[in-house]
C-alpha cells in the first residue's frame, strides 16, 4: 500500500471517527458562528440588552416609558358594545324593524341569515362625570369611574370568530405559534422582580379562552417569558410544591448540579436557550417562596374584601382582579385576566341579554371599579394601564338562526367595531376618541385596527414598534406585523 493511500485511509478513519458533535465544535462555520450571527442580526433588530446569564433583568426601552407595568382585562366571548358604552338613540328608533339591506350586502356573519330586525339597546344609558362619557346602567359602579377612562369607540380587527379573533387582540395574528403582547413586553423591559415571572395570567368564569394557552404564548422568543398560569385552586401556580420526600434542601442540591451541566453545555455551544432553562429553574426555586406568598388574599383588611366582593378560596373575576393588584405591586410586568362567558348570541339563557349578560355585567363592575380605585388610593395608577376589552363587537340586528327570531335576545359577532378603554397611566383620562356609525355598525370616525393599538400600547410602555423586531423564518418579526401601524395619538395624555 503507498504512502499516499495509507494517507487517504487515515484521514477516512478520522473523519468516520469523528462525531457530529465534535465536527460543530470544532468546525470555524460551526454553532459558534451560527449564534454570531444570529446575535449580530438581533442586535440589528433591536434585541434587548439583558444582563448574561439573567434574561428577565431589566433593560433599557427606546424611549422613557409612561407605563411600568399594565392589567389587562379581556371579557372572553366578546361583550356587547350596544349594552354598555355604545348609545345609539338611532337605534333605538328602528327596534323590531327589518334591517336594510345595504347593512347585510357583501357582509359575512357567524350566525344571521335571511334578514334579521334592528333591535334598540337592551340597557337604559345616561353620562356620567365631567366628561359626560355615556355608560349604561349595566355598569353603575364602573360608572363612577368615568373621568378615569379612555375610551377607543372604534376599535377593529378582521376576524369575526372567537378563537383567531382572539389571538388577533393578544398576538396581532390569527394563526397560532406568534409571542402573545405579555411576551412581548417582559422581552423587551425585563421584570421589577426577580421571585416572580414577569408575565401572569388569571382565569375566570370556568372555562379556557376558545385557543387556550397560545393566547399566553412565548411563540418564537425564549420560553421564558412566556406567561405563567396561575391557579384558584392548589398550588397556586402548577409544581410550585416540592414533590412527597423531597425538602427544599434536596431541590437546592439537585438544581446545583443541573445548573453545572448546563452551563457547562452552554460555554460549548453558546446555545441562548440553554441560559433560559437555567434562569426558569432558579425562578421555579424562588417562587416557591414568593409565588404562595403573592398569591393569597386571606391576609387583605375586611374593606378590601368588602370592596373587591372577593372570597378567598374560590375562582372569580373579583378574586383576580385584587390578585392583579398585588402581582402589580410586587413589581409584575404584564398581568393579564381572561374572563369566559360573554358570547351573547341568545341561543340559550347564559348567553341572553336579558339573562347571562345581565349575571356577567354584575360578576365584574364591582371589582373592575375597586381594582380602580385601589390602584388610585395607593397612587399606582400614575404608572399602571389598565386596559378592558373583548375580541370584537355585537351587531346592530338581534341574531335569528336558520332565519327565524329566537325566543332569547342576542347579537352575532361584528368585527367592524368594539369598543375598548383604558385607565391609567400615559393615556387621556375622561376621553372618548373615534365615533361609530348611527347604529354602532363601523366605524364612522377614526378607525382604529388592532395593529395600531399594539403600535399605541408599546409606545407607552417605551418603544417604537417597527424596532422591537426579532428575526425569524425571514422576516423581522414584530406584535404589530408586516403591515403599517401607527400609535393612535389622540389618546395620548
Amino acid at each position: 500500500m503507498s504512502p499516499e493511500t495509507i494517507l487517504a485511509e487515515l484521514q477516512r478513519s478520522q473523519l468516520e471517527a469523528d462525531t457530529r458533535r465534535q465536527f460543530l465544535k470544532t468546525c470555524a462555520t460551526g454553532l459558534g458562528g451560527f449564534f454570531l450571527g444570529d446575535q449580530l442580526a438581533s442586535a440589528a433588530a433591536g434585541t434587548p440588552n439583558h444582563s448574561p446569564g439573567n434574561p428577565l433583568s431589566l433593560s433599557a426601552t427606546h424611549h422613557n416609558p409612561k407605563v411600568k407595568r399594565v392589567i389587562y382585562l379581556h371579557m372572553i366571548g366578546a361583550p356587547s358594545q350596544l349594552e354598555l358604552f355604545d348609545y345609539k338613540p338611532e337605534l333605538e328608533r328602528l327596534d323590531g324593524k327589518p334591517c336594510p339591506q345595504e347593512f347585510l350586502e357583501g357582509k359575512r356573519f357567524a350566525f344571521i341569515q335571511g334578514t334579521p330586525n334592528m333591535m334598540g339597546p337592551q340597557a337604559k344609558f345616561s353620562q356620567h362625570g365631567n366628561s359626560g362619557a355615556w355608560i349604561s346602567e349595566r355598569l353603575p359602579h364602573l360608572a363612577s369611574h368615568a373621568d378615569d377612562l379612555c375610551f377607543i369607540k372604534t376599535m377593529q380587527t378582521d376576524q369575526f370568530n372567537h378563537g383567531p379573533a382572539q389571538l388577533m387582540v393578544h398576538t396581532g395574528h390569527a394563526q397560532m405559534g406568534y409571542p402573545s403582547t405579555g411576551s412581548w413586553v417582559t422581552w423587551g423591559m425585563g421584570t421589577e422582580n426577580r421571585d416572580l415571572p414577569g408575565f401572569m395570567v388569571l382565569l375566570s368564569g370556568g372555562r379556557l379562552p376558545r385557543v387556550g394557552k397560545a393566547l399566553w404564548s412565548s411563540g418564537f422568543l425564549p420560553s421564558v417569558y412566556q406567561g405563567v398560569q396561575c391557579r384558584s385552586t392548589g398550588d397556586p401556580v402548577l409544581n410550585v410544591s416540592n414533590p412527597a420526600g423531597s425538602s427544599r434542601e434536596i431541590r437546592r442540591t439537585a438544581l446545583d448540579a443541573l445548573n453545572r451541566m448546563n452551563q457547562k453545555t452552554h460555554e460549548e455551544f453558546g446555545d441562548p436557550e440553554t441560559l433560559t432553562r437555567i434562569a426558569q429553574y432558579e425562578m421555579a426555586f424562588r417562587m416557591q417562596t414568593a409565588v404562595p406568598e403573592v398569591m393569597s388574599i386571606k391576609d387583605e383588611p375586611q374593606h378590601i374584601h368588602e370592596m373587591y366582593g372577593t372570597e378567598p378560596g374560590k375562582e372569580s373575576f373579583a378574586n383576580n382582579c385584587l390578585l392583579a393588584r398585588r402581582l402589580a405591586e410586587q413589581g409584575v410586568r404584564y398581568i393579564q385576566l381572561f374572563d369566559w362567558g360573554w358570547d351573547s348570541h341568545g341561543a340559550s339563557k347564559g348567553e341572553a341579554l336579558n339573562a347571562g349578560f345581565l349575571d356577567k355585567c354584575k360578576q365584574v363592575d364591582r371589582p373592575i371599579s375597586a381594582l380602580l380605585t385601589d390602584l388610585k388610593q395607593r397612587g399606582m395608577l400614575e404608572d399602571t394601564l389598565v386596559v378592558w376589552s373583548g375580541e370584537f363587537g355585537r351587531t346592530p340586528m338581534r341574531e335569528n338562526r336558520g332565519g327565524q327570531e329566537m325566543a332569547l335576545k342576542g347579537r352575532d359577532h361584528n368585527p367592524g367595531a368594539f369598543t375598548l378603554w383604558m385607565a391609567g397611566a400615559g393615556v387621556k383620562p375622561g376621553f372618548t376618541h373615534g365615533e361609530t356609525d348611527p347604529i354602532g355598525y363601523s366605524a364612522a370616525l377614526n378607525p382604529v385596527p388592532l395593529n395600531d393599538f399594539h403600535a399605541t400600547l408599546l409606545h407607552l410602555l417605551g418603544f417604537d414598534h417597527k424596532h422591537l423586531a426579532v428575526p425569524f423564518q425571514g422576516l423581522q418579526q414584530k406584535l404589530t406585523g408586516v403591515n403599517p401601524a401607527r400609535v393612535v395619538e389622540g389618546v395620548l395624555a
